[in-house]
């Protein structure tokens, strides 16, 4: 089993820090990325971080993850809603996955309350902020490397 972990954040995501503060926080995408990989390197994984604004590109990430990682922390930003196709992909990803969300999609407007990836994910944690991030690689080390 290789020891790598794939953190994938789609569209929007790169605005972290500067997009509407008051929903999604100040702390930037490589804040972020900074503090997993870290936790990661604890637990004895190294990270590939990736981020786009482009359905196919994160189609295209995951599809080439089956071979090369262990698991997948994934925030699908807005296509959690709307894409099918990511769905798809995530479902033929034979490992661990989790979603994150910053927001609580629940208390959103209501096309944000139903998402296409939870069906194929392991878990789904949303409404923590920056700290779903870390809760969620956490939970996924946990599936990975039992205890």
């Amino acid at each position: 089993m290789t020891d790598t972990i794939l953190v994938i954040n789609g569209p929007n995501l790169n605005l972290l820090g500067e997009r509407e503060p008051h929903i999604y926080g100040s702390r930037t995408l490589a804040d972020i990325n900074r503090e997993l990989t870290e936790i990661a390197a604890q637990a004895g994984f190294s990270l590939e971080c990736f981020q786009s604004n482009h359905e196919g590109e994160l189609i295209d990430k995951v599809q080439q993850g089956r071979h090369t990682t262990a698991g997948l922390l994934i925030n699908p930003g807005g296509y959690a809603h709307t894409s099918v196709a990511l769905r798809d992909a995530l479902s033929a990803y034979a490992h661990p996955i989790v979603e994150v969300h910053l927001s609580n999609i629940y208390k959103r407007e209501g096309f944000r309350h139903y998402s296409y990836i939870s069906a194929v994910v392991n878990g789904m944690i949303c409404g923590l902020g920056a700290d779903g991030y870390r809760l969620a690689l956490d939970a996924l080390i946990k599936i990975l490397k039992p205890a």
